[in-house]
Formats: C-alpha cells, structure tokens, sequence
C-alpha cells in the first residue's frame, strides 16, 4: 500500500481486533477444530473501483505469516457483481477472526475510490486537481486518503499540522482577513516552519483582501457562483493557485472546473462516498 507507513497499519489492525475480539472469538473456538483449514474467496457484489486487496493481505499475514494468498485483481481495478478479488488459505479460526475486519474496511475504502475515479473521469480531460477533505472517518483517514488515491484523485493536506488553512472562523475569530494572513506569516517565521498557506475566500472584497496582503500559497473560493468564480480565476490571474470549494458534486464538478480554476476540493470523495457489498465466502 503505497504511501502508508507500516506501523500505522500495525496499529490499525491490532486496535480493530481487540475491539473485535477481545479475550477470544468464542464462537469459532467453541465449534472449530483447531487444526482445520479452509480456503475463501472474497466475492464482489456489486460495481465500481476495488480498494483493500492489498490491505486484505495484510491483515491475514499479520495473523498468519504462513497463510496462501492468491490476489486475482488488483486495487484500482473497475470490478463487477461477480468478481473474486483474490483467495486466502489459512486455519478455519483465524480466517473467521479477520474475516468482518477485511470485510469492512475493503467496502469502505473501495467506496471511497469507486466515488474518487467518478469525479477524476469527469474532468480527465482538463487541467485541474481534484482534493479530498479533512472529512475522513476518524482514525482511518490514513486508509480513506490512500483509497482517494487509488481511485485517481488527490490527497491535500493529512490533518492540521502540514498545511494552514485560513478558513472563515478563522478569520472571524481572529478579527480579519488580513490580520489573520499576518499573524500565520509571524507565527511560521518565529515556529522556522515552511507550509503552504490557503486562504478561503467568501467574495470578491475578501480576495481583493487576500491580494493586496500576499505571501500565501492558494486562495480558496468558497461557495462562488460560476460567474463569480470566473471573475476570481481572472482577477488571480495565476498570481496565486486558485481553488474551489463547497457544494462540488458529480454534477457540478464539471463546470467548476471549465472556469479555470487550479484546485477544486471535494468532501464528497469521503464523507458521500457509501461502500461497495463484497463477501467472504469458504470454498466447499
């Protein structure tokens, strides 16, 4: 799983199954033979674009190094009702134990990347990024954000720490859009911290604001109508990154991003993204 540090899956996995399991799946202990083995496939039900396989692995090797995995297809494939993703074969109890850990996690994230690949072919042919959110289920936004990837969109910052992000609280809290600008300029300089600075924007006053300050990164356009976002992108005029937000969807996305715009942030690949129905099933 590429861009995902091990032990952050280490932990993952370990902290799911103690919810899980607790002190033992009494059910598979009490009516499975320990040394049986069984062979499973995981079976899609449904369509769109696979995240998790990898994952699925993982987890299996985690609970057993000497299981046999066979992966049919890989992540980021399109698969259909009917599909197998890959086979496992290990001991009966430990196959049950990881069984509804692999399952959930693989619908959600393959939820997540089916919903990224809708919105990346919806502008594949324009230039413009598409960003995820902070917008994530929390703890397993490491995974939700990896998924985003699979499914052909991008990743904008991991939490609060890499990047500022000048929103409206912010600059309400703080007494202004300008003075808001200035004290994270301070605050970076003094902290010797070099970050990206986006600034949300609520109207053309608040960027001609934003403009005559300076120093930052990108400036976001928050809930602009088209025709207002298209005067933002040239008054911009690529002195600044220019980035959309807020109520982009798979129908709107598209002429969004015909106004010229750099960037267009989408909570949606995340918070609207649902799951994708898959099974366990053991091989008779």
């Amino acid at each position: 799983m590429e861009g995902i540090k091990i032990s952050l899956l280490e932990a993952f996995i370990d902290a799911a199954m103690r919810e899980d399991v607790k002190d033992g799946d009494h059910t598979s202990l009490a009516c499975i033979d320990p040394t049986s083995r069984d062979t499973a496939k995981l079976l899609v039900k449904d369509e769109g674009v696979i995240a998790g396989v990898d994952f699925a692995e993982f987890v299996f090797r985690r609970l057993d190094p000497e299981c046999g995995f066979e992966r049919m297809i890989s992540d980021g494939t399109k698969v259909k009702y009917g599909d197998i993703a890959f086979e496992i074969t290990t001991d009966s109890q430990t196959l049950l134990k990881g069984e509804r850990l692999v399952l959930n996690t693989m619908q959600r994230l393959s939820g997540v990347s089916s919903m990224s690949r809708k919105f990346a072919d919806l502008v594949d042919d324009l230039p413009v990024t598409i960003l995820d959110t902070r917008k994530t289920t929390p703890l397993m936004r490491f995974l939700e954000k990896w998924a985003v990837r699979v499914g052909g969109c991008t990743n904008y910052r991991d939490g609060l720490y890499d990047w500022i992000m000048i929103k409206d609280n912010h600059v309400d809290a703080c007494g202004g859009i300008g003075k808001a600008i200035k004290k994270v300029k301070e605050y970076l300089k003094a902290n010797k911290k070099e970050l990206g600075i986006t600034v949300e924007t609520r109207n053309l006053e608040e960027l001609q604001e934003v403009l005559e300050v300076g120093g930052i990164t990108r400036i976001m356009l928050d809930n602009y109508d088209l025709d207002m976002m298209r005067q933002a992108v040239k008054i911009i005029d690529k002195r600044y990154e220019a980035e959309a937000s807020g109520g982009v969807n798979l129908s709107t996305v598209r002429a969004i991003a015909e106004t010229g715009v750099d960037f267009i942030s989408v909570g949606a690949l995340t918070h609207s993204a649902g799951s994708l129905d898959m099974s366990l099933k053991i091989k008779k």
